[in-house]
Parts: structure tokens; sequence; C-alpha cells
């Protein structure tokens, strides 16, 4: 198995930042037909296949602030107001995703593509470990 760190920053807001570009690059370096499995090592973030650009990031981030709000209701409530939101959202848009590589290209439909989720306005620098298990 071919694996890889790739550094996501954030900076000090809520993001749903494309990374396909990445993970592309990534798929195309090991080649062949395989699985690219997406996985971040942090209990505030998320992977999520998902249309972005024409807004579809704005509204899964307005969905997740009328579902998971930024106030005091949290009991995990160390760093900035509603951080125990950030550990909640990853039973939403879990830490991972596998997406089929077929002669080193992503198999995604024509308005997927790849997103690095997170909350967390507490660390603006995070990882996502990308895997190429060959088939």
């Amino acid at each position: 198995m071919k694996s890889s760190l790739i550094e996501v920053r954030t900076g000090k807001k809520e993001v749903v930042q494309n990374i396909t570009p990445q993970c592309a690059a990534f798929a195309r370096e090991a080649g062949g037909d395989g699985l690219l499995h997406v996985f971040v090592p942090h209990a505030t973030a998320g992977i999520a296949i998902i249309e972005l650009g024409a807004s579809s990031d704005d509204d899964l981030l307005a969905a997740l602030r009328d579902l998971l709000p930024a106030d005091d209701r949290w009991q995990h409530a160390h760093g900035s107001r509603g951080h125990g939101r950030s550990h909640v959202m990853p039973a939403l848009i879990p830490p991972y995703a596998t997406v089929p590589v077929l002669g080193g290209q992503l198999a995604l439909g024509t308005w997927q593509s790849i997103a690095f989720v997170d909350l967390n306005v507490d660390n603006p620098d995070r990882q996502v470990r990308l895997s190429f298990l060959a088939g």
C-alpha cells in the first residue's frame, strides 16, 4: 500500500476545502487500478464527496451551523465558543472516504469533488492521509 500525508491550511475559519487536485495527483502517481482511501487523523474534521462551487460548499456549512450551533450547549467545552460541536461533526461528516481509481484516474462522478470539512477554528493546520491500495 502506498501512503502519503498532505497538508491542509484552513486558517481560523470554518471550511469546506477542495482537496481533489491533491488526491488526483496522488492517484495518478500511484497509477493503475485500485482504491484511494482519504483519512483525516483529527477528531474534529471530516471528508465529504460533494459538488463544490455553485454554492454547495456554503450550503453545507450553513446546514452544519443549523444542526450544530456554535453556542454554549456542548458538554465538551474547551477552546473557542461551541468547540464541542466540532467533535460531534465527524459523526455526520465521517473522517474518511474511499474512491475507486481506474487507470490512475479518480472515478468520481461529473460534479463530485473530495472536500475537507472543518468547523474547528482553533487549529489552522491539518493533515490528510492518502492511501492507495492497488487492485
